[in-house]
C-alpha cells in the first residue's frame, strides 16, 4: 500500500493517477470530500472513465496537524509520498504556513518512523535551496542561508525538509525532490496554471525576470522512478533538483500566447511600478480581508532571473525530461478544451 498526502493538489492528483496506472494500491489523505472534485477533473484530462479510477483510491479524511491519527493512517503502508503543503506569499499567512508545513511534516516523519515505513518521498521545492550570487545555476549542493529576504514559503519548505533529514538521521530512508516552477494543468485560479488563464485573456505586460520550469508529468515520473526498488538503494537519502529548462518570463509568456493565437506581451513593467502596486494591494487586502494578487515577494521573484540545474537525476540514472515546449502545449491545450 502507498500513502499519498496532498492528494487533491497539482502534484498529488497527478501522482495518484500515475501510481494507479502502474497497478499500485493507493491510500490518499484529503482534508474534505469537497476537494475530490478537483482530482476528478484532473483524472478526466487523462482517462475516459475518471470515476472508475477515483473508486480505486482509498480516500481518508484527516489532517497532518493531528498526530494522534497519523499512525492508524499508515497501517499496512510501505511507501509514503508527502506532497501536502500550503503555498502562500502573503505575509499574514507566514505563521500559519510554517506551522502547517513544518509541524505537519514532523508529525508524518514521526509516524513513519514508528510504523517502520520502508520508503518515504518528500516533495520539497527549489525554494528550500540556497541562492547563487554570480548568476550560476542553483544545484542540490547550494545551501539555504537564513535571510530576511527569504520568503515565508521558502522558510517553510526549508524547515519542512529539515524534519525529513532529521528522520533520515533516525533511520528513515528518504528521497527528496526539489522541483522548480511546475508547468501542468490544475486549478486555473492559482499557482502556475493561473498563468495560462491570464495569457488566454490576453497579457500585455511582462517583467525582466526568469526562472526554471518542469513538466508536472516529469515531476511525478521522477518521483516514482527514484522510488522504484531497483534504484532506491542508490537514490535514497539524497535530494534531486527537478528542472527541465530555464526561461525568461517574456519567453514563457510569448510561447503560451502563440499557442492561443494572441500577440506576445508588449510592455515591460518597470520595477518601480510593481513596487507601488504591491503596496497598494497590501492596503486593499488589509481593508477587505481578500488575498493580495501581488505581494512584495512575488514582485521580487518577477524581477529576478534565477537559473536551475536539474541534471543530477539524468547523470546518475539516465532520467530524461520532456521538452518544456511540450509541457506548455499540453497545459494550454487542456485549458482551451476547458475554456473554448
Amino acid at each position: 500500500m502507498i500513502f499519498v498526502t496532498g492528494g487533491t493538489g497539482l502534484v498529488g492528483s497527478h501522482l495518484i493517477l500515475n501510481l494507479l496506472q502502474k497497478g499500485s494500491r493507493v491510500r490518499a489523505l484529503i482534508r474534505s470530500e469537497s476537494r475530490l472534485q478537483k482530482v476528478r477533473k484532473v483524472f478526466s484530462w487523462y482517462v475516459t472513465d475518471p470515476e472508475a479510477w477515483m473508486n480505486r483510491v482509498e480516500w481518508v479524511l484527516g489532517d497532518l496537524n493531528e498526530p494522534t491519527t497519523m499512525e492508524s493512517m499508515l497501517e499496512g503502508v510501505e511507501t509514503v509520498y508527502h506532497c501536502a503543503a500550503i503555498v502562500s506569499f502573503e505575509k499574514r499567512n507566514h505563521g500559519k504556513m510554517i506551522r502547517n508545513n513544518v509541524e505537519g511534516t514532523a508529525n508524518l516523519v514521526d509516524a513513519a518512523l514508528t510504523m517502520g515505513i520502508k520508503k518515504f518521498c518528500h516533495v520539497s521545492s527549489v525554494s528550500a535551496l540556497g541562492k547563487t550570487k554570480d548568476g550560476e545555476p542553483v544545484t542540490e549542493d547550494i545551501s539555504w542561508v537564513p535571510s530576511r529576504r527569504n520568503t515565508g514559503y521558502s522558510q517553510s519548505k526549508f524547515f519542512s525538509e529539515a524534519e525529513v533529514w532529521r528522520g533520515v538521521a533516525e533511520g528513515l530512508d528518504v528521497v527528496v525532490v526539489n522541483p522548480s516552477i511546475i508547468i501542468g494543468p490544475g486549478d486555473w485560479t492559482s499557482g502556475s496554471p493561473a498563468i495560462f488563464r491570464l495569457m488566454h485573456r490576453g497579457m500585455k505586460f511582462y517583467t525582466n525576470g526568469g526562472n526554471g520550469y518542469v513538466d508536472i508529468r516529469d515531476v511525478v515520473d521522477a518521483m516514482v522512478f527514484l522510488m522504484e526498488e531497483e534504484r532506491f538503494g542508490k537514490s535514497k537519502n539524497q535530494r534531486y533538483l527537478l528542472n527541465g529548462e530555464n526561461l525568461t518570463f517574456f519567453d514563457l509568456f510569448s510561447r503560451i500566447s502563440k499557442i492561443y493565437g494572441k500577440p506576445a506581451p508588449k510592455y515591460r513593467t518597470p520595477g518601480w511600478v510593481l513596487s507601488i502596486a504591491w503596496r497598494v494591494l497590501a492596503i486593499y487586502a488589509l481593508v477587505t480581508g481578500k488575498p493580495a494578487q501581488i505581494t512584495r515577494e512575488t514582485v521580487a521573484s518577477a524581477m529576478k532571473v534565477t537559473l536551475f540545474d536539474g541534471s543530477k537525476i539524468t547523470r546518475l540514472f539516465g532520467f530524461g525530461y520532456r521538452p518544456l515546449q511540450e509541457a506548455i502545449e499540453h497545459t494550454a491545450s487542456i485549458y482551451m478544451r476547458e475554456n473554448p
